[in-house]
């Protein structure tokens, strides 16, 4: 079990934000925490500490500045998503991310676009592509969201769609969407479920507050899930430490 970093960027700055927030028209987005530092700064001590695959996310428009920064900072250390197409994919790999991670781009009007997704994996090869199956729940199953984790697709996560879209990936993504940034705990089943699909690196994101959830984390997945933390962490305003995370993890 790895500790995957993370670097979110909305309007240019590091934040903590409830993901689920951003697209809710005429309502103001939920702020976890607001950074005094920049992403350079983040990506530094990721770099230091000797994390390797923290993700950098740009969430919506005027942050490609503040990826590049970060990017830049630690070249191959950390993987970028947001916005990511296949016209774009190369230019971010050529600004020192190791992976690209990608979502809405190949889910369109609840469809897998299998066209786009060849695209990508021609334009950037299989092992520099990171796919995001962020999801909620729904009839007591689990289903691939986007556009901000605002639109259900018809992609049901189940050991099926695992075994299918590992073809075209070197890793997974995934955003348990229903508690990432609420700080009310995990969403083990969905971790237990996970743990025995996948058979590439996979990194699950929400809930995880404490250093007993990192261990229930650990014990459900078998440790073959590694784990991302945001908002719970004090670095970003949380209450967990961020170095007895990494020393936990390591």
């Amino acid at each position: 079990m790895n500790f995957r970093p993370c670097i979110d960027l909305h309007q240019g700055k590091v934040k903590q934000i409830v993901g689920e927030t951003l697209n809710e028209e005429g309502k103001p987005v939920v702020e976890n925490y607001v950074s005094k530092f920049d992403s350079k700064y983040y990506a530094s001590m990721f770099q230091e500490d000797k994390l390797v695959g923290g993700h950098v996310i740009m969430l919506g428009d005027g942050n490609q500045e503040a990826a590049i920064q970060a990017l830049e900072a630690y070249p191959k250390g950390l993987q970028i998503g947001g916005g990511i197409t296949a016209d774009n994919a190369s230019y971010y790999l050529e600004k020192g991310a190791s992976h690209v991670i990608v979502t809405s781009y190949i889910f369109e009007d609840g469809e897998l676009k299998k066209d786009r997704l060849n695209h990508l994996v021609e334009t950037i090869g299989k092992d520099k592509l990171v796919i995001d199956l962020s999801c909620k729940r729904k009839d007591n199953s689990w289903y691939v969201v986007t556009n901000k984790w605002t639109k259900f697709s018809n992609i049901e996560i189940n050991e099926v769609t695992i075994k299918e879209m590992e073809k075209y990936c070197d890793e997974f993504l995934i955003h348990a969407a229903d508690v990432e940034g609420k700080r009310n705990g995990m969403d083990e089943a969905l971790i237990t479920k996970l743990a025995k699909w996948v058979t590439i690196p996979t990194t699950y994101a929400g809930g995880v507050r404490s250093l007993e959830d990192l261990e229930t984390f650990r014990q459900l997945s078998n440790g073959k899930l590694d784990v991302t933390i945001g908002s719970a962490l004090d670095i970003f305003g949380g209450d967990l430490s961020y170095s007895e995370v990494v020393s936990y993890c390591k």
